[in-house]
């Protein structure tokens, strides 16, 4: 079977069948993600941005693969609980909620603002309804207003030791991408400029072509947990971001730059024991804080997947395609769950399921569909193109 028809029928036989099965709360809407290997909820409480993260993949894949009347409930379910339950007075959206909708943390984490707004638009785009159009444009202006102190007064940081983080400008490149319709050419632009900036000339390290997490405000290396903190996973997803902005741009200076620095990230971040991505790293190779450390996760695994694909789409480099093959053979025979659909998230360093649930406080309808889709789409591309021998 060719790459392109796995991944089309993981997604469309496999994948979201399973969270259509098992999650849609039809009493009060919104979405169940805490969900065993067999699809049982365990858990009622709604976790924000995997609402948003939900509601965004059922409204693309009714715009963007068939316009299934099931897919569009399945979205507005979605993004009406957001709208009506997951704001607060100011337009933030709170972290989390119980089931029936009543705030249990609160709006501390802009990733919840930026799901609900990629929701917002897509669902706008599928439903015609101009209203949520509004809703993501104001929903992502709220979140530029707070990029600079992204917690506010949920910071419980002292101010001593100010730092800044690689995920806020790592998700502004993808969002702006999702909101073109929704902004105007030069707010589009804007984003796009500060975040390759941020990402490729602040947060990449021109010694040794790796992402730091956090950096001091000036850009410079700051010696501390924080400072020396890798995640593989955010490096190589922010690459297959950088990639689309040079597809659209027709920038090659910054595809090649992407790809190189997705190499670099593999090469230091690969298990050369057991197999598979370390979850956290250490630049200098002390014991990092997070004991989780030397987890196989879901998200790492498939967000690689995606970014090779990507590159060897526009590359045809060899290294990539042997990195391609490596990381999916790793990633089949281990997370999968064939007899039960979905994929475990959550390994132990030798390969085992840690968890067997498929769904949680943080993995829900999101990385496994949204990489199956982009892989899909990308071998398409691959396989149809005369200029690779695959």
């Amino acid at each position: 079977m060719k790459y392109s028809e796995h991944y089309k029928n993981t997604l469309l036989n496999d994948v979201i069948p399973f969270w259509e099965r098992h999650s849609v709360d039809h009493k009060f809407g919104g979405y169940f993600t805490c969900l065993d290997q067999n699809g049982k909820v365990y858990d009622t409480d709604k976790f924000i941005w995997l609402q948003g993260r939900q509601a965004w993949m059922f409204s693309m894949l009714f715009n963007n693969v068939e316009a299934k009347e099931d897919w569009l409930k399945v979205a507005e379910s979605g993004v009406s609980f957001l709208k009506e339950k997951a704001m607060d007075t100011d337009g933030n959206f709170y972290f989390a909620t119980t089931q029936d909708g009543r705030p249990l943390v609160q709006p501390y984490n802009i990733f919840s603002d930026c799901f609900a707004a990629m929701a917002f638009a897509q669902y706008a785009k599928a439903s015609k309804d101009e209203g949520y159009k509004e809703l993501a444009r104001n929903t992502y202006l709220n979140i530029l207003k707070k990029k600079d102190d992204p917690k506010g007064k949920y910071e419980k940081r002292t101010g001593v030791r100010p730092l800044k983080g690689f995920s806020l400008p790592m998700i502004l490149s993808n969002l702006v991408l999702e909101l073109e319709d929704v902004l105007s050419q030069k707010e589009v632009e804007e984003t796009i400029d500060f975040s390759v900036n941020e990402v490729m000339n602040v947060f990449l390290q021109k010694d040794s072509g790796l992402i730091h997490e956090n950096v001091n405000p000036d850009g410079s290396f700051s010696d501390n947990f924080e400072g020396r903190l890798l995640n593989p996973g955010h490096g190589i997803e922010a690459m297959w971001f950088m990639i689309d902005i040079g597809s659209r741009n027709g920038d090659t200076q910054l595809i090649n730059k992407a790809v190189q620095t997705i190499i670099t990230i593999l090469e230091y971040s690969w298990d050369k024991v057991f197999g598979g991505i370390y979850y956290f790293m250490d630049v200098k190779g002390n014991p990092p804080q997070q004991l989780e450390w030397d987890q196989k996760l879901w998200w790492v695994h498939l967000e690689t997947l995606v970014a090779l694909a990507k590159a060897y789409e526009h590359t045809g480099d060899q290294r990539v395609l042997d990195w391609y093959e490596k990381v999916h053979n790793y990633a089949w025979s281990h997370f999968a769950d064939p007899d039960n659909g979905e994929w475990f998230g959550y390994l132990n360093r030798a390969g085992k399921p840690l968890l067997t649930l498929k769904g949680g406080k943080w993995k829900g309808c999101f990385h496994v569909p949204r990489a199956m889709f982009q892989c899909w789409k990308t071998f398409v591309k691959i396989e149809q193109s005369t200029n690779f021998k695959f």
